[in-house]
Parts: structure tokens; C-alpha cells; sequence
């Protein structure tokens, strides 16, 4: 089987690639703009002629080449449309000419933007499939533009395509002033693994249990986070004061951050539901905030080897005073 893999120097096409290639016999093509020791071709998404010689043979893509929200402060909206939108058209009209079986998009939770913004009072957001997406920038908007693509693309001409929005699986710092300064680095990402984080071995998993199921599935979109321990009738309380209801649903939790010195944050927002992605694409995540209490509570890491062999990349060349990039809303 011949795979395509976009965004191969990335977090996640690294991760995936080196999935792939311990496979026996895997055949694989890795695109991106930047080279790496996992890119096999150097070029863009968006160039027709690099993507159909790229495209010859593939039976499996793997879309995950983006400009992030990152580069919002940094790139211009026609950066993103190009790259995205033009970028992911081109990648599908390709996929279709070749007779791809199945194309995985890896989209964001970030195209549900302000519909995960409850104000203080109102309960906190239970994001599933069914929440209508309402992108805040740029970054949203292209993505949502790309997953309609995929789905016209399975509409009109039969393409197998499913969407993963995934949610936070990079290791760089927040981009939260405020929550830098107040937590420690592993201490936000522990509390985010109960309503917003992944670790990046069970999204390659998502991705590629997608890829083998999307045959069956035809079409369609889900959300890949790690499985939180909360339930919807948690979410009014969430919203105003999160450690009572960590304590009720996680009590283990009090003795570890104890130890570590590290605390729950005061109210969680939102709320990403992964129900949908296990049933229909058979995924078992392993890494949840109780992985991460069991981890820590042993003194190791909690965090897979692989997310450890691909490190951390960043997002530009620059390297910034304040914060891990500029913050533009």
C-alpha cells in the first residue's frame, strides 16, 4: 500500500510517518515545504504539478499539512486560503484523478471557535458533532472551508474522505499569557487532558483507523481528544469552580497535584466528546487525565515515546520574546 502524507516535517506527519514506515513493505511519500529526514519530496500543497506526481499510485492520504493558529499573527489571510483551502482542492481533485481509496483530513476543534465561549454563569460547552462550528478567525474559517471540500469531493465523485478535528496534541508552551504565569507547563497541559488535549500516539491511531474504516464510513467528522471523565450535567458547574467537580469525578487527583505542587484550574469552559470517533472508528484512546495521575503518581512521564521522539518543532523561524508566538484574535 502506497501513503501520502502532507505536512510530513510536522508534529503529527512525523509521527505518523515513523508509524508507517515501521510497517514491513510500506511504500510512503512525504510532502511538505520544509525538509526533513521523514520528506521525501520537497513542495506545496498547493502545486498542482508536485501534488499529481506525489499523488501517482496512493491508496491512503494523509492531509495534515496546515498553516496553524500560530500563524495567524504571523501570515495573511490569503496565506491561508492558498495553503488550506487551495491547498486541500488541489490534494482531493489529485486523489480523485488517481482512484485514492481513502483520504484523512486532519482538521481542529479550533472551527467551533466562539460556540465553546460560554460566558461566566452559563454552563460550560459539551462540544460533540452536533455543535454548529462558529470559527473566530481565520484559521477556523479555512479549515471548516477544507472539511466542506472533502465533503463535496465525497458527493460528487465517491471519495472516501473522513475529518479528524483534532484537539491540542502539540508540547509547546500555552499561548495564555496569563496561564503561563500561573501554572506550570505540565501542570496546564495534565488539566487540559480532561477536556482538550490528546496525546499525539492515540491521534496517529484516530488517523489511521480512519483510513481503514473510511471505505465503510463513506463520510465523515469527529472529534479526536482524549476521553474526559466529565458528564453533561457536570457542565453548569464546570464553568464556575472546575475542582469540585474534578474531585467528584477524579477524586484520586487531589493527592497527586498535592504532591506535585500543581492546581486544577478555577472554571473549564468547554468540553470535547469523543464518544463518536471510538464507536465508528473502533479507537481506544490510552492516554486520559487518569493516565496522566497514574504516571505521575510512578515518577515517569506522561506522555507516549513517541510524542517524545518527535519533540517539539514550533511553529515559526523566529524565536519570540513573548510567548511561543504572537496572540492575535
Amino acid at each position: 500500500m502506497k501513503v501520502l502524507i502532507t505536512g510530513s516535517s510536522g508534529h503529527l506527519g512525523e509521527a505518523l510517518a515513523r508509524v508507517i514506515l515501521a510497517e514491513p513493505g510500506s511504500d510512503l511519500v512525504g510532502l511538505d515545504i520544509k525538509p526533513s529526514p521523514f520528506t521525501t519530496v520537497v513542495g506545496s500543497v498547493a502545486d498542482k504539478n508536485c501534488v499529481a506526481d506525489c499523488m501517482t499510485g496512493v491508496d491512503v492520504v494523509y492531509h495534515t499539512a496546515t498553516l496553524h493558529k500560530p500563524h495567524v499573527a504571523t501570515h495573511s489571510k490569503q496565506a491561508f486560503v492558498d495553503t488550506n483551502i487551495s491547498g486541500t482542492l488541489t490534494l482531493l481533485e489529485a486523489a480523485v484523478a488517481n482512484d485514492v481509496s481513502s483520504f484523512v483530513f486532519t482538521s481542529t476543534t479550533s472551527v467551533f471557535g466562539d460556540a465553546m465561549r460560554p460566558a461566566a454563569g452559563e454552563p460550560a460547552a459539551w462540544v460533540t458533532e452536533d455543535t454548529k462550528p462558529l470559527p473566530k478567525n481565520i484559521y477556523g474559517v479555512t479549515k471548516m472551508a477544507a472539511e466542506e471540500l472533502c465533503h463535496l469531493f465525497h458527493r460528487k465523485h465517491g471519495l472516501s474522505c473522513v475529518v479528524l478535528r483534532t484537539s491540542r496534541f502539540f508540547p509547546e508552551q500555552d499561548d495564555d499569557r496569563e496561564k503561563r504565569e500561573n501554572y506550570l507547563d505540565a501542570n496546564i497541559k495534565a488539566n487540559e487532558f480532561l477536556y482538550r488535549r490528546a496525546d499525539i500516539e492515540d491521534v496517529v491511531n484516530a488517523h489511521i483507523n480512519a483510513a481503514e474504516r473510511a471505505n465503510g464510513l463513506g463520510f465523515g467528522r469527529y472529534i479526536v481528544s482524549a476521553t474526559t471523565p466529565f458528564l453533561p450535567e457536570d457542565m453548569t458547574q464546570l464553568n464556575s469552580d472546575a475542582t469540585k467537580v474534578v474531585q467528584r469525578r477524579v477524586p484520586e487527583f487531589d493527592d497527586v497535584y498535592q504532591s506535585l505542587g500543581w492546581k486544577m484550574f478555577k472554571r473549564i469552559d468547554r468540553v470535547y466528546v469523543n464518544q463518536a470517533a471510538r464507536k465508528d472508528l473502533g479507537w481506544t484512546p490510552k492516554f486520559d487525565f487518569r493516565y496522566v495521575l497514574a504516571s505521575c503518581r510512578a515518577g515517569e512521564k506522561p506522555i507516549s515515546e513517541i510524542a517524545v521522539a518527535v519533540g517539539s518543532k514550533g511553529y515559526h523561524d523566529e524565536v519570540f520574546s513573548d510567548g511561543p508566538y504572537p496572540v492575535h484574535e
